[in-house]
């Protein structure tokens, strides 16, 4: 079975599962409630001779000898640094919501200047500062360098980048963030997607929960919660809230391709209309056309009202898929997989079925 086929069945797998109710904590963010980053400029000493190049990294110079002054030592002046095992790097972190002095965070270590690789070297001392310029966590630690590691063979040893290095728990917390949780009578729930329809949804589902008038809609995004003021009934309260199932309002309908891979995703409310399409030797033809079905004489039945979706592809004369309902991007992908068409060649005749309107979806190429 090839790759294409598997993913066409995959697809239509997919589109057939109906929608199923999802945590709030999964559509919605609490206002306020997100981590900070935090970013500082430091030293890896401890080096095996792969560090910064000094004559062409002078700011590595310049901070080892600021170093070496904070802590009572002048250099002569004219002294030529010769520091290979030094290296000037950027800490990166991130500050967690409610965070707390004392609270151990992960560091990413990345060199900045030309060395070699920061393999076995030590982080200094390093504040960490935040957005608004003031020091929220202390950095220091042995850095793991990771990319390093034999084959699979055992023979060679491969060796990837080794310029980024980590420190688990690298990091305390000096200082913690003010919150603005509990200072308000309400919270502020943000969908992590725009919807109309599922903001409607959930503030239908907050007030049948906890009684109307609980919770109301800003717009699209924001919803307004009325909450306890007091702080341990609050936390109760979000966390109740946070486990309240909703069904979320039905997606735009978008399809994303790949262009370098040939991969293809899609939602479920993806349709074509009819259209004709010719590619190379292959052709594509959607034609929708209504059925009716009378009922007999003297039956009384009622009439009904259908509809048949034919897909034609010309690489095999006279091969024809009909289906009930209206033709499906899925349906589209099992006939062009049947016939043995090559990833290309599916990209373009979907960009061409959304040039001539007939694929009724947001197209995305990535």
């Amino acid at each position: 079975m090839t790759m294409m086929r598997c993913l066409s069945l995959l697809l239509l797998l997919l589109t057939s599962l109906p929608l199923h109710a999802e945590r709030l904590k999964d559509l919605a963010t609490i206002q306020g409630v997100r981590s900070n980053q935090l970013l500082g400029y430091g030293l890896v000493v401890g080096l095996d001779g792969t560090g910064d190049q000094t004559t062409q990294t002078p700011f590595t110079v310049q901070s080892i000898i600021n170093m070496m002054q904070s802590m009572g030592i002048t250099l002569p002046i004219g002294t030529n640094l010769q520091l290979k095992n030094v290296a000037a790097v950027m800490v990166t972190s991130s500050l967690p919501a409610f965070a707390q002095p004392g609270q151990q965070l992960d560091i990413t270590v990345s060199s900045m200047g030309n060395a070699k690789s920061l393999r076995g070297g030590t982080l200094l001392m390093t504040p960490l500062k935040g957005a608004d310029g003031q020091v929220y966590a202390m950095a220091q630690g042995n850095l793991l360098v990771g990319g390093v590691g034999a084959a699979a063979s055992g023979s060679s040893t491969q060796i990837n980048h080794l310029s980024v290095g980590r420190v688990s728990g690298g990091a305390t917390v000096e200082r913690a963030l003010p919150s603005t949780l509990l200072h308000s009578d309400t919270i502020n729930l943000e969908l992590i997607e725009s919807s109309f329809s599922t903001a409607g949804l959930v503030v239908e589902g907050i007030n049948r929960q906890f009684g109307p008038g609980t919770a109301t809609a800003q717009d699209g995004r924001v919803i307004r919660v009325r909450a306890p003021a007091d702080s341990g009934a609050r936390v109760a309260f979000l966390g109740r809230l946070e486990s309240l199932n909703v069904q979320p309002g039905a997606s735009s309908a978008k399809v994303i391709l790949n262009a370098r891979t040939g991969s293809v995703v899609m939602n479920q409310n993806v349709t074509l209309e009819d259209c004709a399409v010719s590619h190379g030797n292959l052709s594509v033809v959607i034609n929708t056309a209504p059925v009716i079905s009378q009922p007999g004489a003297f039956s009384r039945g009622d009439t009904v009202s259908t509809s048949i979706s034919q897909i034609e592809i010309n690489k095999e004369p006279g091969k024809v898929m009909l289906l009930e309902g209206g033709a499906s991007l899925a349906d589209v992908l099992k006939a062009l997989n049947a016939i043995g068409a090559s990833p290309q060649d599916l990209l373009a005749i979907l960009q061409a079925m959304k040039a001539a309107g007939s694929l009724r979806a947001e197209l995305e190429i990535i």
